[in-house]
């Protein structure tokens, strides 16, 4: 079982999220926005908690995912992430994180995809 969190600023998409994947096994925990998620990040980190994966929109308020993945990777290296988006534009511009970003997922996606593909993440 992972430790996820799930940062997406559409409540139906991240309760979405969230189903499927404790649904598959894993504990996960939510942020509406990428300085919510940021923020619990560090908690967990500090709590000897950190999370193993953070799936993250890129489009979001406050801060983006793009943002969030640079400041998430550099505080906890080690940390796997995932970007969701339904974009293509948005897509393009998470090319240039290919060392820190290991899936983007494009919404929208069905549970099945969305439990294979972060499985395959976790390894």
């Amino acid at each position: 079982m992972a430790r996820i969190l799930i940062a997406e600023d559409e409540p139906d998409v991240l309760t979405f999220v969230m189903r499927a994947l404790r649904g598959a096994g894993h504990e996960v925990e939510g942020a509406g926005d990428g300085s919510d998620a940021l923020a619990s990040l560090a908690r967990a980190r500090e709590a000897g908690r950190a999370h193993d994966l953070l799936l993250t929109d890129i489009l979001m308020p406050v801060m983006d995912g793009v943002s969030l993945a640079l400041l998430a990777s550099r505080d906890q290296p080690s940390l796997r992430i995932m970007l969701m988006t339904g974009y293509s534009d948005q897509r393009e511009r998470a090319h240039g994180l290919d060392a820190i970003i290991q899936d983007i997922l494009l919404k929208p996606f069905t549970l099945d995809e969305l439990v294979t593909r972060v499985q395959a993440v976790l390894g």
